[in-house]
């Protein structure tokens, strides 16, 4: 029963990502609608479900938890789950615990999250203007954002900021963002804005920036130096020379991570999404609740791994965007 979690090919289940969430204090305009309709609180999973349904997890190999939303700060009563999540952590059954936030939670937070052994977090940044910043969330204040941000380097927790790299909004600032973060010590990651959810007025297709291109822009003023690094994730790494820091490459679209593919993406009502550019997903809900016994939970959890895809279908290369996901960011956690 404690067998590892092998896909049909050959790669080792090792990290889940967790939506403990679907609501948000932001509404960024690539993840979400701004008038969005979230899930009744009922059909969410209790605390105590997530955090059964991660130590089955746990129990069949993974070593990578990472917490996400929406905004998974938001979600009432989370820090009782971390402190439950760092239970393993002691153990050594899990290598790392760690969280994607937007930030705007941290100041209250950032303390408490050090103390259950998280050690490192992303915070999703795109800009450092406050009024692009207001537009790109719809409902974010920055400041609030950056006090949160420092709060969490005052707790001791290593930040890397991540920046969805967006043509006509934040291509002006990727110089800016690069040296704040070198000023402030903080690894920095690009990604590609991924065809997922309504696509708005603000066609996804314009906004669409290769993450070559922008490669090659900071060539132009760095020495890149590639580093074998692998964070457990699907970012591609390299040195600046002339700073020491550390950028990261997310790039779904231009260059296809796929092979080395090591996660699954459990949603807040239960739906485990084996990759995020498809559509199937596996119900755990449903046998989770049908029995206090773990044998039907994880076997559906093993029936699932056996349809994980070899990869997705993202593709902008044609002047419609193919492989394009109904459902918003949001709801797997990004």
């Amino acid at each position: 029963m404690n067998a590892p979690l092998i896909d049909p090919f050959a790669r080792a289940i090792t990290y889940l990502r967790v939506s403990v969430t679907d609501r948000c204090d932001f509404r960024c305009v690539y993840c979400m609608s701004e008038n969005m309709t979230f899930l009744p609180k009922a059909d969410l999973l209790t605390l105590e479900e997530l955090d059964r349904l991660c130590t089955t997890f746990i129990g069949l190999g993974v070593q990578k938890l990472r917490i996400t939303g929406g905004e998974p700060l938001v979600r009432r009563g989370i820090m009782t789950f971390f402190k439950a999540m760092s239970r393993h952590l002691d153990t050594g059954a899990l290598k790392e615990l760690t969280l994607t936030t937007n930030g705007s939670q941290l100041a209250k937070y950032a303390a408490e999250l050090a103390a259950c052994g998280i050690r490192r977090i992303n915070v999703s940044l795109d800009t450092l203007d406050p009024e692009k910043f207001a537009r790109i969330t719809r409902w974010g204040r920055l400041a609030q954002v950056l006090d949160g941000i420092r709060a969490a380097t005052a707790a001791g927790l290593k930040v890397k900021i991540n920046a969805v790299a967006l043509k006509g909004v934040n291509d002006d600032e990727l110089f800016s963002l690069a040296e704040w973060c070198a000023t402030e010590g903080h690894d920095l990651t690009f990604i590609e804005v991924m065809p997922m959810g309504d696509m708005g007025p603000d066609d996804r297709l314009d906004q669409y920036w290769s993450l070559d291109d922008l490669r090659g822009q900071l060539a132009t003023r760095y020495t890149l130096i590639d580093l074998p690094d692998n964070t457990g994730g699907p970012a591609r790494y390299v040195r600046l020379a002339e700073t020491g820091q550390r950028i990261g490459f997310i790039t779904p679209l231009t260059h296809n991570f796929c092979e080395s593919c090591n996660r699954v993406r459990l949603t807040c009502t239960g739906e485990l999404f084996m990759c995020l550019g498809q559509e199937d997903m596996a119900d755990l809900r449903a046998p989770l609740r049908a029995s206090p016994d773990d044998a039907q939970l994880t076997q559906a959890i093993r029936n699932a791994i056996l349809k994980k895809p070899k990869g997705h279908d993202f593709d902008y290369s044609r002047q419609h965007v193919v492989g394009q996901m109904t459902r918003h960011m949001s709801h797997t956690g990004g």
